[in-house]
């Protein structure tokens, strides 16, 4: 991960700047200026001294979250570089006065979210800041947001560092733990060992033919596969537009409860659900429009048959050569796809950040040439799913949010129906 890769910065590059990696760099390139969002819902109040002791002590002494970007050179060849300098946490730290008796506080968060997008971040200072919203919402009694370039790090690197910035609650002095993936032990038996060895070559095929696949399906976006056009698909320039911000808190129990009884992972069972959910606000959206081109629409579905719609899952960028070619490779792949999807991992445990117990973390991205990205973030019994929406593509998120819960409500319910699962009896 970038960040892992600069903790320990030497001298030299203290004093004269270090390079932007090539990942850092892609996510600078024209056109493909990608943040991320981190809203974090609280339990309590936020005390802004509270917070700005913490992270003097913690988040700025890290050498990404103290170094701003530097640019020199020609226009011929732009060197771009992290170099040290003064963190003012006052330039980076804002707290709005709010009306605690707003009328809407949800709607207001979500615009206020909104607007702070409009501008970029300021290239003088690091690329971060942090807003503190002392106001009431449905989910929490304070809202903190974190605004962060992309090129500081992956997500994945940049959700474990605001997490070491907080303690479990039950346990002021202890961070928190993320669970492990367990690797299986093995079940070799030397008496299998002649179907064990056939199998392994039958697997190394499938997976010498899968990577083929994928890669000519690449190359084929790139060129010429492109989404069918539906009513979530963005234009060109979808990119260029203010997202709006939302998110639903479900029950993570549900989705285990579905898991068990499928025999499958949680990332299968989310990525169901965005398939389900989508489909059920496709069917909204066109119930309403006429088929102009005369294609055959599904049984009891207003949704045109032949309909080509994928996403993209978002996963850490490893290190290349260059990054023009690259950059424009995959914001061409990006714009002929119709979404992005990431998951990440969250703490089982209730945890505090700078004494603030967190009620729920809700993190995103906008910058890609995408209309709607879908993240999944657990934490404790909870799953919160994020989207980041381009609303004059998908003027009403919520609707969406809302088929999504809808889709877990009926496959939770089929399976307890037809005994999949064993509920315990209190």
């Amino acid at each position: 991960m970038m960040l892992g890769d600069h903790v320990k910065a030497s001298r030299s590059s203290h004093d004269h700047g270090e390079p932007l990696s090539p990942a850092a760099r892609f996510f600078h390139a024209p056109r493909f200026n990608v943040y991320i969002i981190a809203i974090m819902g609280f339990k309590t109040r936020i005390n802004p001294d509270v917070v700005k002791a913490g992270l003097e002590q913690t988040l700025v002494k890290h050498p990404r979250f103290s170094s701003k970007m530097v640019v020199d050179g020609n226009k011929y060849c732009k060197n771009k570089k992290w170099t040290q300098t003064k963190v003012n946490l006052e330039d980076h730290i804002i707290v709005p006065e709010l009306d605690p008796n707003i009328e809407f506080p949800d709607s207001f968060v979500e615009d206020y979210v909104s607007n702070v997008t409009r501008t970029p971040l300021d290239l003088s200072k690091p690329l971060w800041e942090l807003h503190i919203l002392n106001i009431k919402t449905s989910d929490a009694e304070a809202v903190g947001v974190f605004r962060i370039h992309h090129s500081m790090g992956d997500g994945a690197s940049l959700i474990s560092l605001l997490l070491a910035c907080t303690r479990k609650t039950s346990d002021p002095e202890a961070l928190p733990s993320v669970p492990v993936k367990k690797r299986a032990g093995s079940t070799f038996n030397s008496r299998d060992g002649f179907w064990w060895f056939f199998l392994a070559i039958w697997l190394f095929l499938r997976l010498i033919w899968n990577t083929f696949e994928d890669v000519l399906l690449f190359v084929a976006t790139i060129l010429f596969l492109n989404d069918t056009k539906t009513p979530i698909k963005g234009a060109p320039g979808v990119e260029l537009n203010v997202k709006k911000f939302v998110h639903r808190i479900v029950s993570l129990d549900d989705i285990k409860l579905v898991k068990n009884a499928m025999n499958t992972t949680v990332n299968d069972v989310v990525v169901g659900l965005t398939q389900a959910g989508l489909s059920r606000y496709l069917n909204h959206r066109y119930s309403g429009e006429e088929q102009k081109d005369g294609r055959v629409k599904e049984s009891n579905s207003n949704i045109p048959k032949g309909i080509r719609l994928r996403t993209v899952i978002l996963v850490n960028l490893r290190k290349s050569a260059g990054i023009q070619v690259p950059a424009a490779i995959i914001r061409r792949a990006f714009s002929n796809i119709t979404m992005a999807t990431s998951g990440v991992i969250g703490p089982q445990e209730e945890i505090s950040f700078y004494g603030h117990p967190i009620a729920y973390l809700a993190p995103t991205v906008y910058g890609p040439p995408i209309s709607l990205v879908v993240h999944f973030q657990s934490y404790v019994n909870k799953m919160t799913i994020s989207l980041s929406v381009d609303p004059s593509v998908i003027p009403d998120p919520h609707e969406l949010c809302n088929d999504i819960e809808e889709s877990l409500k009926l496959v939770r319910d089929a399976a307890i129906n037809k005994g999949l699962v064993k509920l315990d009896v209190v």
